[in-house]
Parts: structure tokens; sequence; C-alpha cells
């Protein structure tokens, strides 16, 4: 018997007992909550009510005929249908059968209905959610813009998705419901086809771009000035990191993109202003500078306006659910693609791992999607990750061709400053009336609550939601030829997501294309969000598009802060052409690497966005690949994946070296820097040394940045003695400071140490005088003056918070101790009850890895050590034979947290194995376990 065989049957074996042995404990803790709080109603029945059928036959009204539905021992669904409607009804079905609370979850969250499932604790969410309209829009997207087939499909699913839901109760479907029924007498809707639609829109919202940087910068302006606020967004390093497009661009007057053309550079956008200073003290405003940006005057006493403006919606967006993962520098994803002159297998690999936010269970769902016989009634014949509530696959690959995808991270956000003005806004000299709508949000529980959403020509007022928004300061930092600021301003918002769009359409025909040009016509519908495409296909070609709907802007306005909403001369004028959008295929160097990095060199003529990840990543695979390649090397299908397992941490490389020649005299400290020593960078789970370097990381970027943002920024709880924002007096005047704690989410906060901080290290390192580089005494720390002094102090508090971490003894220190990664369901699992948080959530597991690593389990400095996102799934796909593919998910196939399957793969996906992916019906039946067949 073949090896990997054996390992199945093992397997099967050992889950087989493992799920025996579950239900036990489950039924013994249930036991218990019965007899303390609930009586009968926890019963083993009451658990296993909702395992869903996967042998056998089930009937289904509206099938035209049978669908087979083969699961792996992983759960992992394969489906085979004779008609597309058929195929994408099963794919409804299936999903329900094992996602359905997910989804249902999903649908009250694009729709601003979370009140209704939760209570009054979610109708600040709801009312923020129903102010953008995702819901709206998307049903705007279904009558206006989506193809008849398109409309089919999503009724064929949602057809699938309430056959399933039929005759059943909420403890019939989840143990979640079960749950919610001791507090809410909720009953489950039927599906429409609008719900799949709006989670495109949830999606488009955690990948949106800059609105987050746009919100930091503005809040800097309390407490820096535009030169250091520059300092802590520098321009990309293009000298080191590769963009994704290395050559090619627009020919003068053309708006044609030409993969071996010449690009034509264009002035575009200003900066943030001018401003110098001599010296950067913790929370000085002194020398904010008088420069403009955005018609926005920056600096010192005249900010506290916009800080509160900018602090009050940031903190409505840290209260948001993440769809997806959490938004913000160091979110992002890798993709390569290698050709097949490069390959062991003489066809191209193609590799994606999206980073995204950890959740139980994983926002992916494995699935593939199958005609018997592919032809015009039947069109597909495709496997990879769905979204569950979606028809369709996300990524993965047909019979012809492979796609992956990262976050291209385009500016398709902008905040506008609006004057308010009776019923109306300020714009162009006149007073425009607001458009209107009237919500009403239901609550368990509770009382209805109505609300009125205004819009202006740029979008929803999004400050009406927070009181703290309802009016700026009167001392909101613009230029002198805004209106009167008398009654304050508000804030809009204008996404590209909140106009109707195709990406649905999108989805299908990337599902079905067969070459490149089927490719490249699938993009350009996909509007948002905007994605970086990497392609491959059977022919040995290999390709990237960059699609999406962005934006142009006038020369005055860079997307960096908030616009004035009254000035004409700051609205969008256009989007780019999709003509003009950069691609390759087949270039020269024989492989394409997109990991967030700047799609294109400066020369590029449009403006895609001000805030690019900074390529860290990027460069490290194009140096895992190029190393490879010397000499006539191959890459192998393992090679790819040990690639997304390489923990080398760039930053490690650039301040060790610094860190070992400084003169420690603590013999503690001193035992610590010694582990540095001979360190190869690796960010191993059980390195001591991987500890120890991102503890002093951590202390190195609190001290010479951290304790000079203003507290709006700053993670919650971290109290420092800072001067007045409004002081301009002597900063060492110890009478002059005032305890001042920072606001911001762990996850969220400031400096977060992704790339964007290694760039700014680096532009200041070798200048060890640098204004950053001073950090105040305190009680038990003399101030610091060079960088030799602060990296000093650094290391010293790295030593003594490890101490208090992980004990005296460096021997039992170790990097995955520090780096752990909890699994929690995203509902209940959080804020349930304790034991239903202990029956639904999962962990912790010691992770690798580490923020701006290949293998990146991020993790936000600010905050802690703890693993906030992941490589959420991991594929490698071999165009040579489809069936010795790789991939894995995060967590495993089921959403119910009593199925073998529910986080099955975590373990293999923590040691970064990968399982095979069967793809042709020969291998999909070898390793079929569960058959269920669906008649009409």
């Amino acid at each position: 018997m073949p090896a990997n065989e054996s390992a199945s049957s093992g397997q099967k074996t050992g889950k087989k007992k493992g799920r025996r042995a579950r239900l036990v404990v489950i039924a013994l803790v249930l036991a218990v909550v019965a007899g303390v709080a609930f009586g009968a109603y926890w019963s083993v029945s009451t658990v296993r009510a909702s395992l869903p059928q996967t042998k056998g036959s089930i009937q289904l009204d509206g099938l035209a005929g049978p669908v087979d539905v083969r699961r792996d021992s992983n759960g992992i669904p394969q489906v085979y249908a004779s008609s597309d409607e058929d195929l994408f009804m099963a794919q409804g079905y299936v999903q329900a059968q094992d996602r359905f609370w997910e989804m249902d979850v999903r649908r009250h969250m694009t729709s601003g209905r979370l009140s209704e499932m939760f209570g009054k604790s979610q109708v600040e969410t709801d009312e923020f959610l129903r102010t953008l309209g995702w819901h709206h829009v998307a049903q705007r997207e279904y009558d206006t813009k989506l193809t008849p087939e398109t409309k089919k499909y999503l009724q064929a699913y949602a057809k699938g998705v309430n056959a399933y839901l039929e005759g059943k109760d909420g403890a019939d479907v989840s143990v979640e419901y079960a749950a919610l029924g001791f507090t809410n007498d909720y009953k489950i809707e039927k599906w429409t086809p609008v719900d799949s639609v709006a989670w495109l829109k949830a999606m488009a919202w955690d990948l949106r771009g800059n609105m987050q940087d746009e919100i930091d910068r503005s809040l800097m302006h309390s407490r820096l000035g535009p030169k250091q606020i520059q300092d802590l967004y520098p321009d990309y390093p293009y000298d080191l990191h590769k963009p994704i497009v290395e050559e090619g661009g627009l020919a003068a007057g053309s708006k044609t993109y030409d993969p071996e053309g010449s690009s034509v550079q264009e002035q575009s956008g200003t900066g943030a202003g001018t401003g110098t200073g001599t010296g950067i003290q913790a929370g000085t405003g002194t020398e904010a500078g008088t420069g403009t940006a955005n018609g926005i005057a920056g600096g010192g006493s005249t900010a506290g306006g916009l800080a509160t403006q900018m602090s009050g919606l940031s903190d409505v967006l840290d209260k948001l659910p993440d769809a997806i993962g959490p938004n913000g520098n160091g979110i992002g994803s890798n993709s390569w693609v290698v050709s097949g002159d490069h390959t062991t297998t003489g066809k191209p690999l193609l590799a994606n791992d999206p980073h995204l936010a950890p959740q139980l269970p994983s926002v992916w769902y494995q699935m593939g999607l199958h005609c018997r016989d592919v032809s015009a009634k039947c069109q597909y014949d495709v496997s990879g990750y769905t979204f569950s509530g979606m028809p369709g696959v996300i990524i993965g690959h047909n019979q012809d061709i492979a796609w992956g995808m990262t976050n291209l991270g385009a500016d398709v956000t902008d905040l506008y400053l609006e004057k308010i003005q009776g019923d109306g806004y300020q714009y162009g000299g006149k007073v425009e009336p607001f458009k209107t709508r009237k919500e009403t949000i239901k609550v368990a529980g509770g009382e209805d609550k109505t609300i009125v959403v205004r819009e202006t020509n740029n979008g929803p007022v999004v400050s009406d939601r927070n009181d703290e928004l309802g009016k700026v300061g009167q001392e909101a930092p613009v230029g002198s030829a805004a209106p009167d600021r008398a009654d304050g301003y508000a804030v809009s918002l204008r996404w590209t997501a909140l106009s109707p769009g195709k990406s649905m359409d999108a989805v299908f025909a990337l599902n079905k294309a067969k070459n490149f040009q089927d490719f490249r016509k699938a993009a350009a519908d996909f509007e948002v969000p905007s994605q970086n495409l990497i392609y491959a296909d059977t022919e040995g070609n290999i390709g990237y598009q960059a699609p999406g709907k962005i934006p142009t802007r006038a020369k005055q306005h860079d997307g960096t802060l908030p616009a004035p909403g009254w000035d004409p001369e700051y609205r969008w004028t256009g989007y780019i052409p999709q003509s003009a959008l950069p691609y390759e295929y087949n270039p020269e160097r024989g492989y394409i690497v997109t990991a967030n990095q700047a799609v294109t060199d400066s020369k590029y003529p449009y403006e895609l966005t001000k805030d690019w990840g900074y390529g860290a990543r990027s460069q490290r695979i194009n140096d895992l690949i190029e190393s490879k390649l010397k000499d006539g090397g191959k890459i192998s299908t393992e090679d790819m994946r040990t690639m997304q397992l390489d923990n080398s941490s760039e930053v490690a490389k650039m301040l060790t070296p610094k860190l070992l020649k400084i003169d420690v005299t603590d013999p503690y400290v001193r035992e610590a820097q010694e582990l540095l020593e001979g360190w190869d960078y690796t960010q191993d789970a059980d390195s001591a040394a991987a500890a120890y370097f991102n503890a002093v990381w951590r202390n190195i970027l609190k001290l010479a940045f951290g304790d000079k943002l203003p507290k709006e920024l700053r993670v919650e709880g971290s109290c420092i003695n800072v001067p007045p924002a409004d002081k301009t007096g002597p900063v060492d005047d110890p009478d002059a400071r005032v305890r001042e704690c920072g606001e911001r989410a762990a996850d969220a906060a400031q400096p977060d140490g992704g790339d964007r901080w290694f760039e700014v290290v680096r532009n200041i390192l070798d200048d060890e005088d640098n204004d950053w580089w001073q950090s105040p005494s305190t009680r038990t720390d003399s101030e610091t003056k060079t960088r030799d002094q602060l990296f000093a102090r650094a290391m010293e508090d790295a030593r003594w918070e490890l101490t208090a971490k992980l004990g005296k003894n460096i021997d039992s220190w170790s990097w995955g101790r520090l780096h752990r990664l909890q699994l929690d369901n995203q509902t209940i699992g959080t804020d349930g009850p304790g034991f239903m948080q202990w029956l639904l959530n999962r962990g912790p597991w010691e992770l690798g890895g580490g923020e701006a690593a290949v293998n990146a389990t991020g993790w936000n400095a600010a905050g802690g050590y703890g693993v906030i996102w992941v490589p959420s799934m991991r594929m490698v796909v071999n165009l040579g034979d489809f069936d010795k593919s790789k991939w894995i998910n995060l967590t495993g196939a089921s959403g119910h947290a009593y199925s073998p399957n529910y986080t099955d793969q975590t373990e293999k996906w923590v040691k970064g194995e990968l399982l095979n992916w069967a793809y042709s019906e020969k291998a999909v039946e070898a390793r079929t376990e569960n058959d269920l067949v669906l008649k009409p």
C-alpha cells in the first residue's frame, strides 16, 4: 500500500476515535451545565443534532438531475453535476450543511442586522454598517449590473441553501443557535441572492487600502510636524525592493498598457507640507510646522478638532467585526508563479497564501465543482477555495488555468470634511441638500431604533454614527480658505465599493477562463476589492494582471489626508482605464512575485496609492527564487512549500550587527545579548534568539516612536507623562506634563512593527544622533540622545520584559511561547458564556514566523506578541499534474464544533504540512470516504 494511503487509513481510524472521545467529553460537560442551569435542554442529542448527512441520498426539489457529493477524510466536498444550476444549487446546500451559522452571521453583518441576533450590544455596529449601506449597494448591483447568467447561478445557490434549511429549527442547523435560544427567539430567514453579493462588500471593506493610514496621519498632526510625519511614511524603497511589474508602461499619450513598453512619468499629488524640527520629545507639538496638504493645515495646537474627529471614527472602525482580517499595515498575502522553464515538472508552479485574521472556522472553504461533461449546459470544472455564502471558487484552478490573489492595496477610499449648513452641506459655494434615508434597527430583547442616514455628493456621512463625531472642535486644522467652522465639520466617506459593480460576474468568468485573454477579460470586471491576480496555464504560460476600479485625483489631492469636501477641486476626476492597468505575460526572468509591494516603478503615470506595503516579504521571495535558479537550478513543489515557511527576519538582519556592537555591562542583559551571536535570523518557534530580538525590536519602536505618538494611536492603557498637545513652553518642565493614556486596541495600535517601520528605521539607522533616538528619562532610566544609547536601553528593557513573561533562565525562552495562536469562534466563542467558549474555541498553538516574514504570522509590536493574522491557507498548484498539487486550510471544512473536521487541518498547518489536492475524478474517487447523492 502506498505511504499516503496507509497514512490516510490510520488518520481515518484516529479521527473516528477522536470524534467519539470528544463527544463523550462534551456530553459530560453539557450534562453538568444542564444540571446547574438549563435542565434537560442541553443533551448529547442537542449537540449532535446538526451533524450533516454525508452518506446515502437526499431528495431536493428543484434539481434537474442527480448530484454526487464526495467527501474525503478531511470532509472536503467534491460536487459532480450535469448542469450549471444543479452544480451551484448543490454548492449552496453543501456549504449550508457545514457552515450555515457562519453564513448567517455574515449576512447579518453585511446588512447591518447583527442586533437581531445578538441584542443591543451590536446597535452601534449596525448603525455604522447601515450608514455604509452595503446591502443597498448589493441590491442595486444585483438589479442593474450583473448578467442574467450570474443571477441564475446566485438564484440556484440560494435555492440550495434554502433546501437545506427547509423544516429545520435553529438547533438542527448549528449548536450556536441552541445557545442563542437562551436569550433570543431568533428565527432563521431564507437565503437570498443579494445575501451572497453583499459578502463581496465585506471582503472589499477589509481590503480597502489606506483609509486607516489616512486617519493615522491626521491624528499625528496633534503631536508631530509634517517633516516628522513624512519620516514615518517614507517613500517606497525602489532601490532595494523590486515592484511586481519590472518593465512596461504607457507610451506618451496612450491609455493602453504595454508590458514591453516604456512609461512616461507624470507629476501627481503633493506631499504633506514642509516643516523642520530640532528635536522630537515625547508628546510635544511645538514643531508641527505650518505646511498644508489637501487643504488641511498641519500642526500643533491647531490639530485638536481633527484629532477628535478622526479618533472617534477610528474608535468606530475598531469595533466593527472583521470579515476576513484586520485592515492596516502588515496585512497582505503572498503569491508567486514560476515558469516551467525553471521547474522540475517542466510546467508552471503557482503558490498563494493570503494573510488574514485567524478565525474559527477559517474564512476559506475548500471545494471542487465539477461538471460531469463540460459543455454549454455545464461549463465548470474548478477546484479551490471558496467563501461560505458565495457560489463559485475565489482562488484555485480549473482544467486549463490556475490563479492566485494578493491585496493590491490601491487607494480606493477618501475621507472628506463636510461643512454642514442647516439641512445641507456646502459645495462649490452653494448649499446642497443631503440625500437621506431612514433605517430601522430591530434589537433582540429591546426596542427598535430608527436612524437617519445622510449622504453628500462624496458619500455617506460616517461621523453621524458616533456622539464624539457629531461636531468638530473649535480648532479644526483646515486651510485659511475653509468655510466658517462655528458649527464644526462632519466626515463623509467616498469608496469605490459603494457604487454597484460586476465583481460577482468576474468570479464566474475566472472559474471558466481557458487562457490569458479570458483571464484578463474576467479581471476587468473584478472591480472591488482591487487584487493582484497571478496566472498560470497548462500550456506553460504565466502572467499577472492588476484589476480594479481605481480613482484618479487632481494633483493637489494625493489621498493621504482628509480632503475639503466643499471644494470641487478635490473631487475624484475619474478612474484609471482598465486598459492602462499594469500586467505581465511570460516575463523574461521566468517568474512573478506579488506580496503587496509596489505594482510598478515610479514612472507609471497613474497614482495607484501612496501607501504600498514596503516590500520586505516580496523581496525575500524574489531572493529565494533567484537563489534556487542560480546556475540553472530548478524549483520543485516542495521548494515552493519551503519558501512559504521561510521565517527569516529582514529587520533582524539589519539591526542585529548594530546590537552586537553595543557594550553591555549588566551581566543579565549581556547574557541575553549573547543569544544573538551566531543567530541566523530565522524565527523558529523554539528560538530563544528570535524571542529576544523581537522583544528588543518592540522596545526600540516604543522608545523611538511609540511614546511620541498621540494617545489616539498608542495602545489602550499605555500611559506616559507628556506635555499637553498645545504646550509651547519648555518640555523639560515636569509641571508642564500631563498623564496621557493610549486609546487604541492592541491589534491596531502604532507602531505596529510592520515593514513600513523597517524602512523608517533603515532611513535613520546610520544617523546616530537623529532626533528620533532621543527619549526622555524615567524613574529608572536615564534619557537617551543617540542611537546606541536607545538600543542599549531597549536591550535592557527587553531582558526584563522576557524575564517577567518567560522566566529568568534564558534557556527556557522560546519565540513560540510568546508568539501564540488562539482560534476563537467569532461570535459566541468570543463573547458568549464560558462553557460555550470552551466548546467552540481551540488553542493555543506556539508558532514560528513573524511580522513581514514570508511565513507571515503577524503580530502588533505596540500591543504584544500574540498572533493577529496568519497565512489563512496555503496552496501550491502543479500545472503539469493537478493531482500533484497541494493545499491546506487553517482550520477544517466544518463549522460544527463537535465535527472531526472542525480543526483537523490546523495541526498540519502549524507544522507547515500540505494535504494532497485531488482534482481528477479518479483521484477524487480514490480518496472518497463519504458519498452523498442529492436526488431531484
